[in-house]
């Protein structure tokens, strides 16, 4: 709805809160009288139920989170290859092309795409059709840990 059109009556100015007891929102503003809930900063924590026994810690923990151990690979299609000056493909060329983020600490290859010439690649994972249009292409394919 545009601005010049709203009716009149259809928006309403914020209720002040503490303005004078006249103003039927004054003395305590709507927070009820005394106890955390009243002051300035409060806020609950996630999962605080009161002080009892939250239920995150009745309930056993289970199973294992791989996250930490992981290794996380930036994506790379030989179509991107292009990108690169030289023919060179490695975690610094990448980087240099703007094909990869610069948090990134490793690649995997993948076969999406044309290879046009031959490529030197040092990467610690590639796919079997990338592998193939590469050395189809006249390169080679070094894997890195």
């Amino acid at each position: 709805m545009k601005e010049h059109a709203i009716p009149a009556g259809a928006t309403h100015a914020r209720k002040r809160v503490g303005r004078g007891e006249g103003n039927g929102r004054g003395k305590t503003c709507c927070r009820g009288e005394n106890g955390a809930k009243s002051r300035s900063g409060y806020s609950l924590r996630p999962g605080f139920e009161g002080g009892q026994m939250p239920l995150f810690r009745k309930l056993p923990r289970r199973g294992f989170n791989n996250a930490r151990f992981r290794k996380v690979y930036a994506l790379v299609n030989i179509g991107e290859l292009a990108k690169i000056e030289g023919n060179l493909l490695n975690l610094d060329s990448a980087k240099a092309a703007g094909i990869i983020r610069s948090n990134a600490t490793s690649i995997k290859l993948l076969g999406k795409g044309d290879v046009n010439k031959s490529y030197t690649v040092q990467v610690c994972k590639c796919s079997s059709s990338a592998e193939e249009k590469i050395k189809a292409a006249g390169g080679s394919i070094e894997a890195i840990s």
